[in-house]
């Protein structure tokens, strides 16, 4: 099957949805673009609602989808790299601030979509302060390249195991 991207990559096909059901093995909810996409075209990251349809809050603006993407991150976290990270965040000032503009600019991000009091000032994956979630900071990594110092040290450390320059769809 040839997969179309649409002229703004960001935009949301059908097509997409249909591979993010597949991806996340349940129907995708909340999503209002595509963050990021795969060399061949496939989401790799969703840009999500503030608050899903159902009413339910929902911080992870950026939601990693591609099972590669999340194998990797998952085996990340297997091995304690955010136990490494976090540590680094309070003997790092420059890194500490950097994680910290990661957050803001987190929000910022989601607050273009909406405010939701219950999230209000929660971005996700643990910022600005430690490494909750590697997924949430590879997948803002992907979405915003350059903004999250972790997000990527993390996509650095996961080269091996998965990279956004080769597709593995």
């Amino acid at each position: 099957m040839t997969y179309a991207v649409p002229e703004n990559p960001a935009d949301v096909t059908p097509a997409d949805l249909e591979v993010l059901a597949e991806q996340l093995q349940r129907k995708p909810r909340g999503v209002v673009g595509i963050a990021a996409r795969c060399v061949c075209g496939r989401p790799l990251v969703v840009r999500t609602a503030p608050r899903l349809p159902d009413g339910t809050p929902f911080p992870t603006t950026y939601y990693l989808t591609h099972p590669g993407a999340v194998a990797a991150a998952s085996r990340l976290e297997g091995l304690g790299v955010m136990k490494e990270m976090s540590q680094r965040l309070t003997e790092d000032e420059e890194l500490a601030a950097a994680y910290r503009a990661a957050h803001e600019s987190y929000l910022a991000d989601r607050e273009e979509l909406g405010h939701v009091d219950e999230v209000d000032g929660i971005s996700a994956g643990g910022m600005p302060t430690r490494v909750k979630c590697l997924h949430v900071l590879m997948g803002h990594a992907l979405a915003r390249p350059g903004v999250n110092p972790l997000g990527e040290q993390a996509l650095a450390l996961a080269a091996d195991m998965w990279r956004r320059d080769r597709c593995t769809c």
